[in-house]
């Protein structure tokens, strides 16, 4: 007799996906001085993706090396890492871990925590398979593209501007993009 899962799948191989960095990026961009964007990028992540036989079943975790950010521009990078700012000597990583994965097809929502330091915040992830390939000698590939956005201020980063120099010369709101392509397990 077979059974139906009780939650809809993912059209993935049950098993731990790896990341494959080489193909994987997460971006952000911020306002500056309200009229314009800058945009950053992290070069050192871990993901763990355990894929279930159902949604239910099936988790997301990561984190993010804090000091490995990279804006193009090694003074505000050295700015955003210091005390005034992320101070990467007390918030070293960004840690997020699912709750709840819903969706079908290519559109998924993955619900979860993001901690940054000692705050740990509700955030969710509109998630979109991009697709599913082989790969001559290898594993399957799969592809996936998420965003959310988040409030800098509600992890407690903020930064206290200099006489003169107006509170919106950076933005609150973060937009945070994440491409990633897994590869299937091999056992």
């Amino acid at each position: 007799m077979t059974t139906t899962p009780t939650s809809p799948s993912l059209p993935l191989a049950s098993g731990r996906w790896a990341v494959d960095t080489a193909h994987s990026s997460i971006g952000f961009t911020v306002r500056h001085l309200g009229v314009s964007k800058v945009r950053g990028r992290f070069t050192r992540f871990d993901a763990d993706v355990v894929v279930g036989e159902t949604l239910d079943t099936t988790s997301v975790s990561a984190t993010v090396h804090v000091s490995s950010i990279d804006t193009a521009n090694a003074d505000r990078d050295a700015h955003v890492l210091s005390p005034d700012f992320f101070d990467v000597a007390r918030r070293p990583t960004m840690m997020f871990r699912s709750t709840q994965i819903r969706g079908a097809g290519s559109e998924y929502q993955v619900d979860g925590d993001l901690t940054i330091g000692d705050v740990t915040r509700p955030i969710v992830l509109a998630v979109e398979l991009g697709g599913i390939e082989d790969f001559p000698g290898g594993p399957r590939h799969a592809g996936f593209e998420a965003t959310t956005e988040i409030r800098r201020k509600d992890f407690g980063i903020d930064i206290a501007m200099p006489p003169g120099i107006s509170a919106v010369a950076l933005g609150d709101v973060v937009k945070v993009e994440l491409d990633l392509q897994l590869l299937e397990p091999t056992t």
